[in-house]
């Protein structure tokens, strides 16, 4: 059904984030670090991108790779950021802290929440590190946030697409569960059927061959080219998921 769904693409650059609004993308993630997971991106980034959408621009919040158990520093430091997002007339960030235990940890959260203020707030794929994930959507609705991003826990959303559609079933409405991770123009519609959800999220990346002429073979992971998301594949995931 034609405008029953929305694709959110994972962008990391400014010809990232223009390749998602030209494909058709319905809202951006912008972060850095995409093969990392995605962290903070910088001022000078937002700020340009912001420049350049209309659509609207979600901005991951996230100091570092790995865990997602945050130190005292680490968590002013996020409220900072979320606090320039709001000054570059960002429309969301996307967040998430949890406590050893794997639950969300809400006393660290509420202040990233407070700081968003009248930004949405999306909390993202910390939520399937959780150890009861139907908990996590609860608190997640309870701190204010507008949705989760989700692969149902597994690899792949396809993968956790049972768990996907439990979580939708519980949200009723009330919160939206957004899946995401190895999503595709071949799979995202069966997603969408298999999962209830009306949001999807996807990188729609590729990497660009590089314009080096000088190489180093022996330093072959440092010679790749630029990873962008790519123009027909974001126009390809849409008209997928509204054939």
């Amino acid at each position: 059904m034609a405008g029953r769904y929305l694709l959110e693409v994972a962008a990391n650059s400014v010809a990232s984030a223009q390749a998602a609004q030209d494909g058709g993308a319905g809202r951006v993630e912008l972060c850095t670090g995409l093969e990392l997971g995605g962290l903070t991106p910088s001022v000078a980034l937002i700020a340009m991108v912001r420049e350049r959408l209309h659509i609207p621009l979600y901005v991951l919040v996230r100091p570092r790779a790995g865990d997602f158990l945050y130190s005292d520093i680490e968590c002013e430091m996020m409220q900072r950021d979320i606090e320039t997002c709001a000054a570059l007339g960002c429309d969301g960030v996307v967040i998430g802290v949890l406590d050893a235990d794997g639950r969300i940890d809400s006393e660290r959260c509420k202040p990233l929440v407070r700081a968003a203020g009248g930004m949405g707030v999306t909390f993202h794929r910390a939520f399937d590190l959780t150890v009861d994930p139907e908990q996590a959507l609860e608190d997640a609705l309870a701190l204010g946030c507008e949705r989760v991003l989700t692969s149902g826990a597994r690899a792949s959303a396809m993968d956790g697409a049972p768990l996907i559609r439990r979580l939708v079933e519980r949200a009723d409405g009330c919160i939206a569960v957004m899946p995401g991770a190895g999503v595709t123009p071949q799979n995202i519609a069966a997603l969408a059927e298999a999962t209830g959800a009306t949001e999807l999220h996807a990188s729609a990346k590729r990497q660009l061959p590089s314009g080096m002429r000088h190489q180093r073979p022996e330093l072959h992971d440092m010679e790749g080219g630029e990873i962008r998301s790519d123009v027909e594949q974001v126009r390809a995931l849409v008209a997928a998921l509204n054939a």
